[in-house]
């Protein structure tokens, strides 16, 4: 098998994460994170919050929503929300919210990522 190494020119990916931060290339991000294709966004992480995800929403086809350690069903208001703003929904702990937004971005595909950090 041929192993190539995935090199990103646009976009970021998420390079780490850990107790309370994220590392998206090369930086260090501490707290809740939302990043899409064009770069960090600032976020709460607040889910009454929707007014900065939903501003992305022209953009993306799909939001991953990373719920931390274990993944929860997703508050109605939020989902509702997001969901009449266009995208798709996909909640899930944040460590694999984290590696299906690499895969995705890395396949060129219009994704962000909400992410409340880990515990």
């Amino acid at each position: 098998m041929q192993m190539n190494e995935l090199k990103f020119t646009g976009p970021q990916p998420i390079d780490g994460y850990g107790t309370g931060f994220f590392r998206v290339g090369g930086q260090v991000c501490e707290g809740p994170l939302l990043l899409h294709a064009k770069g960090l966004i600032p976020w709460s992480g607040d889910l009454a919050d929707t007014d900065p995800i939903v501003s992305l929403c022209n953009d993306i086809d799909v939001l991953l929503f990373g719920w931390g350690t274990e993944p929860q069903a997703i508050p109605l208001a939020f989902r509702e929300a997001i969901v009449a703003a266009g995208p798709g929904l996909e909640p899930m702990a944040t460590a694999s919210a984290c590696r299906t937004y690499n895969v995705l971005l890395a396949e060129g595909r219009r994704v962000a990522a909400a992410l409340l950090p880990v515990t």
